[in-house]
């Protein structure tokens, strides 16, 4: 459904920030892309969606088709005509619109108020939380409402495929929850996701398969229970340094080598 190939993204014709990057996502399937800050996870996302050119980036080599057809270099709006939508991180709800409002703005398309108004329907019906929401204003929810709200948004677009990063980013463990039993219920009903987080836990719970990235490449993939169960990606997580630093992929697999060499 949506293949990236060899894709390069290049910062201010400068900066090479995704070195060659390849992956694929199957109709009806989540994909989990992980990785530690600054691995070009969210790089990743925003050059499929074409929102990686209001950054002053651009995919300078490779290729991205969806559902057969190159989409690098479309207009952002074209890309969510194609049916797919980026929910960016940061939960950028409209603060100053209500929780209504957020949602009818990512309906826009909508071929006619009935239309919109089904879609309203079905986003409440779906997320009941929001039903309760719907006159507050935006800018005044919790974190885990707005979660939900900007995850409700992308659904008014009645998207093929959803975008989503770093969706735990911040929330309490039980908000984590709920929002992944939501995201969940997508995939369900057969919304196909591409997940960026760094919580490996509860991303591979979701995902079918994973792509592990750092320095702006993929340096591991396998079906999620693979990954689950490889003690390099263990370690890649939860491993740490004297100091208390996160280890690096790089630093884990040196590590396992020495281990081996040494007997």
């Amino acid at each position: 459904m949506l293949v990236l190939n060899n894709v390069e993204v290049m910062y201010s014709e400068v900066i090479l920030a995704l070195k060659g990057i390849t992956l694929a996502v199957q109709p009806g399937t989540c994909v989990a892309i992980l990785g530690g800050n600054g691995a070009g996870k969210s790089t990743t996302l925003k050059a499929v969606s074409g929102t990686i050119e209001s950054e002053d980036g651009e995919v300078s080599g490779g290729s991205i088709t969806f559902e057969g057809e190159r989409i690098d270099g479309l207009d952002p709006a074209e890309v969510v005509r194609r049916g797919l939508v980026h929910v960016m991180e940061g939960r950028r709800v409209l603060r100053h619109l209500t929780a209504e409002q957020n949602l009818i703005v990512g309906g826009h398309l909508a071929p006619g108020a009935a239309e919109l108004r089904r879609r309203l329907d079905r986003v409440f019906s779906f997320i009941p939380p929001l039903g309760g929401l719907r006159e507050r204003t935006a800018g005044y929810l919790s974190g885990g409402e707005q979660q939900m709200l900007v995850i409700g948004r992308a659904m008014m677009a009645v998207p093929k495929i959803m975008l989503i990063d770093e969706p735990s980013l911040g929330l309490a463990p039980m908000m984590v929850q709920d929002v992944f039993a939501l995201l969940a219920r997508l995939k369900a009903e057969g919304t196909t996701l591409l997940v960026v987080e760094q919580n490996s836990r509860v991303a591979l719970e979701l995902a079918d398969h994973g792509y592990v990235m750092e320095n702006g490449r993929v340096v591991l993939e396998g079906t999620a229970d693979e990954l689950r169960r490889n003690e390099d990606v263990r370690e890649f997580y939860l491993g740490m340094t004297a100091e208390g630093e996160r280890k690096s992929y790089r630093e884990v697999k040196h590590y396992r080598r020495r281990k081996r060499w040494l007997g």
